[in-house]
């Protein structure tokens, strides 16, 4: 299969780091811009406007969180984050910000290929499907908009991605299995924190109360349930 190619925005302060990604990202015909700052970062996203941006936690000026925190007051464009903090509490700060995904470093070439075109698929994911609606929640997949009582939310891809898949399903239980396979394909199935924070996620952007949902349910031990009765 044919992988498509991408403008990558690498963002880290490590020189062999960059010297490595570049290389083997051109080596698959990606595009590569670079950055070591993450002021500078943001800049370019506004510049150059990239479909993607590896981003590394530690950086001089500002930090990885906060540089996806302030790209995401107007930008949805998928962040990976690259990093050498592997702590849980990191992990979800940074998916909890906006990030898409999170790999730890050292990591394998391979790997952050693959994820790569996993997080740009979601990204990508026009059809011919139509406009989805339950109580007031609007979802249109070939535009990629989501509006709750006609006011637009943002959605990262990741976020769009599991909010089509539930309401595709509504009225069904999709087990947590099931939602990691089809977000983010095989070998995921341990990732089972990474589905939980982005239903958090979810929840905070389109319920009134996330601690009592009325549109995605938790069906225990199984995995989730968009409901699909007239919502008073």
């Amino acid at each position: 299969m044919t992988e498509n190619t991408f403008r990558i925005l690498i963002v880290d302060d490590e020189p062999e780091i960059l010297r490595f990604l570049r290389a083997a990202l051109l080596t698959h015909r990606h595009a590569v811009i670079e950055a070591d700052r993450g002021k500078e970062a943001i800049r370019m996203i506004r510049d150059q406007n990239p479909d993607l941006m590896i981003l590394d936690l530690g950086l001089p000026d500002i930090d990885g969180v906060e540089v996806t925190r302030r790209v995401r007051e107007w930008t949805q464009i998928p962040i990976i984050i690259l990093s050498v903090r592997n702590r849980e509490a990191d992990k979800i700060e940074a998916l909890n910000t906006g990030a898409d995904d999170y790999l730890c470093k050292p990591f394998g070439i391979g790997e952050l290929l693959a994820r790569i075109q996993v997080v740009m698929r979601r990204v990508g994911n026009t059809g011919t499907k139509p406009i989805y609606q339950v109580g007031e929640l609007i979802l249109d997949i070939n535009r990629h908009q989501v509006a709750l009582a006609g006011i637009s939310v943002e959605l990262t891809p990741t976020e769009f991605d599991i909010l089509s898949i539930l309401i595709q399903n509504s009225g069904k239980v999709v087990t947590q299995r099931q939602l990691i396979q089809k977000v983010w394909g095989a070998g995921y199935e341990n990732e089972s924190r990474l589905l939980r924070v982005n239903i958090s996620n979810l929840r905070r952007k389109i319920e009134s109360d996330p601690t009592q949902p009325i549109y995605i349910l938790t069906e225990l031990g199984v995995g989730y349930r968009l409901r699909d009765i007239e919502i008073q």
